[in-house]
């Protein structure tokens, strides 16, 4: 036989159901702040994929895109309602309800897509998502769609700049390639002139000079022809080049005194040609033995001169 209870004992346990009744509410009051204070726009579907419950943004966007149907689209199957879109997003809309029916199914943890969902007035850009709700009774799939307008514009923004880099490293390594074939016939037109300088000196200069050495000449006109020749024969050898350009910082009487003794000339000789002194030619002597090194060793002069003379 059923228990009886006693009028007390009613009264207390309708007084629990009534607080367990409370609590739920609360619960159920709290779990929807927690949705509606959500950015994504969130549904919970049933095993069936009928639409149980709404988040505020879900709602909001429903009513600002003038969706045909409640704005809460509560009790709308949200399957069937992927499997009827027409239109641009209509084989992504039937990629999507596979994926929910595959999560309601078990096959899949949890499906992930992104789509565009352009506006007239603006483009945009969500990220679908659907997973089992743990712990529920029954199947329960929530569907979240978040808004990743800004991340969409932002790769956008950066694929332009990665194109734009792209085409300006393509521009540098044309104007490299250009540069260097600029040098190259640089140093193409340099050996050029070179050659023609040294064929010219060779060949219509060095011939006169030896018809004016077969002439009477006295010392001191003698003396300028070799002093012209031996010049001569420094512009076309590495010589005089590589005393200029080293970091010996010989001065021009040094450089022409280091030119006569390379080709030896003694000092008397050097001071009748340069019209100075022998005194002074041995002063230059000595600075041009300290610029090059050689003070403090037993080299000759001379010799060392000839080695600067091959590259």
């Amino acid at each position: 036989m059923p228990k009886s209870f006693s009028p007390e004992e009613l009264l207390e346990k309708l007084k629990s159901l009534e607080e367990e009744k409370n609590r739920r509410k609360d619960a159920e009051r709290f779990a929807q702040a927690v949705l509606n204070s959500l950015s994504a726009h969130i549904a919970i579907l049933d095993g069936e994929g009928v639409i149980i419950e709404t988040n505020r943004a879900w709602k909001e966007f429903a009513r600002a895109n003038e969706i045909r149907m409640r704005p809460d689209t509560l009790s709308v199957n949200y399957i069937q309602l992927c499997e009827s879109a027409v239109g641009d997003w209509a084989q992504q809309a039937l990629e999507v309800a596979r994926g929910i029916r595959a999560v309601i199914g078990g096959e899949v943890e949890e499906f992930v897509i992104d789509y565009p969902c352009h506006s007239p007035h603006e483009k945009r850009w969500f990220y679908m998502r659907a997973t089992r709700l743990a712990g529920s009774e029954g199947t329960r799939v929530v569907v979240s769609h978040e808004n990743i307008t800004a991340l969409k514009e932002a790769e956008e923004a950066l694929r332009g700049r990665e194109w734009e880099l792209e085409q300006q490293s393509r521009n540098l390594e044309e104007a490299n390639t250009a540069l260097k074939v600029l040098l190259a016939r640089r140093e193409k037109d340099r050996e050029e002139l070179e050659e023609k300088v040294l064929t010219n000196v060779r060949n219509f200069t060095f011939p006169y000079l030896e018809k004016l050495k077969e002439a009477r000449l006295d010392p001191q006109h003698r003396a300028y022809l070799d002093i012209m020749e031996s010049h001569l024969r420094e512009i076309i050898s590495p010589f005089l080049h590589r005393l200029t350009t080293g970091h010996f910082h010989l001065t021009p009487q040094e450089l022409q005194v280091a030119a006569l003794v390379k080709d030896g000339r003694t000092t008397k000789e050097i001071a009748r040609a340069l019209g100075v002194s022998e005194n002074a030619v041995d002063f230059h002597r000595k600075n041009i033995r300290r610029k090059l090194g050689l003070n403090h060793v037993k080299a000759n002069l001379r010799s060392h001169l000839l080695s600067l003379s091959h590259p």
